[in-house]
C-alpha cells in the first residue's frame, strides 16, 4: 500500500532512515508471492492489538507481559513500514487507495495502542489520551501538508515512528528489569484530586510536552510558509 499520493514528496530525515530503508527493501524483495500490501497492513494492526494486550496484561497480571508489548511494536513496524515498500518494489502502487487506507488504519492503530496503555493501569488513561490527541493532531498536519504543499513529512526533530517504537521498547525493558523505576510513585494533589504518578506516567508526561512543543513549532512554521505562498491581495 502506497504511503502518499503520487505528487507528494516524501521527507524522511529520521536518525535511522538510511538503515531502515535498506532493511525494508531487503525484506520486500524476499516476501513470498502471496504476501500483499493489504496483508501487511493487517499485520500492522495485529501488532497494535498485541501492544495493547501486552500493556493490559502487564498492568493487571505480570510486568513481564511488557515483552509481549515490545513484540507488538516489532510486528507493528513490520506491517506498517513494509506495506508501502512492498508496493513500490513490485511497482503496484495505488496512490489514492493506499493513501486513504494507510492513514485510516494508522489512526485506528494509534487509538488501540494508547487505549491499551491507558487501560493497563501502568499509566493514567487521561495522560495516554492526551498524548493520543496530540499525536493525531500531528498526523492531521502531515495529511494537510501532503495536499497543500505536496510534502509528506514523516519525521519531527529527527524522530519518526520507528524511533518512537524503539524508545517504547527500551522503556518496557527498563520497567521489567529496574525495580526502583518500576515501583516509583509520586503522590500529588491536583485541584483537590489525589493521584499517584508512576514512572511511566512521568515518561508519558514528558513525551506529551515534547509532542506539544513540536506541534506548536510545526504549525507556526507551516503557517508562515503558507502566508508567504498565499499573500494577502
Amino acid at each position: 500500500m502506497a504511503k502518499t499520493n503520487e505528487e507528494s514528496v516524501r521527507i524522511q530525515t529520521s536518525v535511522l532512515n538510511g538503515v531502515e530503508k535498506k532493511v525494508l527493501n531487503w525484506l520486500a524483495e524476499r516476501q513470498p508471492a502471496w504476501m500483499t500490501s493489504d496483508i501487511l497492513t493487517v499485520i500492522g494492526t495485529i501488532g497494535a492489538i498485541v501492544i495493547a494486550v501486552g500493556f493490559i496484561l502487564a498492568g493487571t497480571r505480570d510486568i513481564h507481559y511488557l515483552w509481549l508489548s515490545s513484540l507488538g511494536f516489532v510486528i507493528n513496524w513490520y506491517g506498517d513500514s513494509l506495506d508501502g515498500t512492498l508496493a513500490r518494489v513490485r511497482n503496484r502502487q495505488r496512490p489514492v487507495y493506499g493513501y486513504y487506507l494507510d492513514h485510516t488504519v494508522d489512526a485506528i492503530n494509534e487509538v488501540i495502542m494508547f487505549l491499551g496503555a491507558g487501560l493497563s493501569g501502568l499509566v493514567h488513561i487521561e495522560i495516554a489520551l492526551m498524548i493520543l490527541v496530540v499525536y493525531l493532531l500531528l498526523t492531521i498536519n502531515v495529511s494537510v501538508n501532503a495536499h497543500l504543499k505536496r510534502e509528506f513529512c514523516l519525521t519531527y526533530a529527527k524522530m519518526g515512528p520507528t524511533e518512537f517504537r524503539i524508545i517504547m521498547i527500551v522503556i518496557n525493558t527498563v520497567l521489567i528489569y529496574v525495580a526502583p523505576i518500576r515501583e516509583f510513585s509520586l503522590p500529588l494533589n491536583v485541584s483537590g484530586r489525589y493521584i499517584v504518578l508512576t514512572a511511566l506516567d512521568a515518561a508519558a508526561i514528558f513525551i506529551f510536552f515534547v509532542l506539544v512543543l513540536i506541534y506548536i513549532i510545526t504549525v507556526i512554521k507551516d503557517a508562515r510558509e503558507y502566508s508567504r505562498l498565499d499573500p494577502m491581495p
